[in-house]
């Protein structure tokens, strides 16, 4: 699965981890303790295992977001779809081993009514989300193993 290209809304990031691959995948990769590491999720829980097909729910900011998994290929990709009011969702993160560190990189793309009409406002938000959530991915992965 890939992002939707023609979204009104797309943003990339990347970080460098200091950590094992295996580390990184193990933090990302646990929907159900997101919230123990990322501030800006509430809560997540996935309705079964870490395989495509699975739903998962989580709040992030203020939002409620019921999403499912589309591509799971342990230690290189996870991909979901995502829906919550006026706005469906696709992201994909991939990590990468590079020497002592891992390269995760991030895709998301918003669509839906609230994308089109405040494309801005969307995408600063998205990307701040972003932002947050691979610098507490780093901190986490580094410094708790």
């Amino acid at each position: 699965m890939e992002i939707n290209p023609k979204a009104p809304v797309i943003v990339e990031r990347e970080i460098s981890i200091q950590a094992p691959l295996e580390t990184v995948w193990r933090w990302q990769s646990d929907i159900d303790k997101w919230s123990d590491w990322n501030p800006d999720i509430r809560h997540s829980k996935m309705d079964g295992p870490l395989a495509p097909g699975t739903v998962f729910q989580w709040k992030a900011g203020g939002a409620s977001i019921v999403s499912t998994l589309q591509d799971v290929e342990p230690m290189r990709k996870l991909a979901w779809t995502g829906k919550t009011s006026g706005l469906r969702a696709a992201h994909t993160w991939r990590f990468e081993q590079q020497g002592d560190s891992v390269l995760v990189a991030t895709r998301e793309s918003f669509d839906g009514y609230w994308a089109r009409l405040l494309p801005n406002v969307a995408r600063k938000l998205l990307d701040k989300a972003l932002r947050t959530w691979l610098e507490s991915l780093k901190r986490q992965a580094e410094s708790a193993g």
